[in-house]
C-alpha cells in the first residue's frame, strides 16, 4: 500500500491517506514508528498491526471515555468514533465491545429519555427526537410499552400552569401559549381541547362565586 498524503490535524494527530483514499488517523509520534511518510510504501505487517491492534484498542478506550460522561445511542457512539477518523471496521468492533458489556442499550436510552422528558414534551416529539438519535421505531415502541401511555392532557395543563397561563388571557397570549405547545410536539386538537377545558373551568369558577 502506497502512502499518498499526510494531513495534519489538531491534537498532534495526522490523517493518513493510502492509494485507496483516507485510511486512518495516528499521532505524529507514531509516524516514525511505522516509517510513514508521503510517497512511501506502508509495510503490510505494520498495516495489520495498526488496523488490528493499535486502532481497535484506542477506539475501545475512546468509546469507554465517551460513555463516562453521558449515555449514547448506538448510532451516536458510532458517529462520534467515525468523527475521530477511525475506520469503519474498527468502529464496529469498538461499538460491539461496549455493547457486549451493556454500556450502550438503545431500549434503556429510550426509556430514560421518555422518563426525563415526559413532563415537557409530547409522545410524538419524544419519538422524533429518539429517531434523530438513531433509535429504531421498534425500540421506541418497546420503550413506550415499558412505560405505559402518557397522559398528554395532564402534561399540557402542567406546562400551561408553569407558564402562568390564564384562559381569560388576550388573543396574543393565547397564540403564544398555543405555539409553545405546538413546538413541544402536541397536536392542535389536544391543545385546543385542553384550552377549552381550562376556559370552561374558569367560567364555572366565576359562576360559582355568584351562587
Amino acid at each position: 500500500m502506497w502512502i499518498t498524503q499526510i494531513q495534519e490535524l489538531q491534537g498532534k494527530r495526522c490523517k493518513i491517506y493510502l492509494d485507496q483514499g483516507p485510511a486512518f488517523v495516528l499521532y505524529r509520534g507514531e509516524l516514525s514508528r511505522y516509517g510513514i511518510a508521503p510517497d512511501r510504501e506502508l509495510d503490510e505487517a505494520d498495516y495489520r498491526e495498526i488496523m488490528e491492534e493499535l486502532l481497535p484498542k484506542r477506539a475501545k478506550l475512546r468509546a469507554m471515555n465517551l460513555l463516562k460522561s453521558r449515555w449514547y445511542t448506538k448510532k451516536q457512539l458510532t458517529d462520534k468514533l467515525r468523527e475521530g477518523g477511525y475506520p469503519s471496521g474498527v468502529v464496529e468492533e469498538a461499538v460491539a465491545y461496549v455493547e457486549s458489556y451493556g454500556y450502550i442499550d438503545d431500549l434503556r436510552y429510550a426509556v430514560d429519555y421518555m422518563t426525563s422528558h415526559e413532563k415537557q414534551s409530547s409522545p410524538r416529539r419524544m419519538e422524533q427526537d429518539l429517531l434523530r438519535r438513531g433509535v429504531s421505531g421498534e425500540v421506541i415502541g418497546q420503550a413506550r410499552s415499558c412505560r405505559g401511555q402518557q397522559d398528554e392532557e395532564a402534561v399540557i395543563r402542567a406546562l400551561l400552569e408553569k407558564r402562568q397561563y390564564r384562559p381569560d388571557a388576550d388573543l396574543k397570549e393565547k397564540q403564544r401559549a398555543y405555539q409553545f405547545l405546538m413546538r413541544r410536539g402536541f397536536s392542535p386538537e389536544i391543545i385546543r381541547q385542553v384550552m377549552r377545558i381550562c376556559a370552561f373551568f374558569l367560567i364555572f369558577d366565576t359562576f360559582r362565586t355568584f351562587l
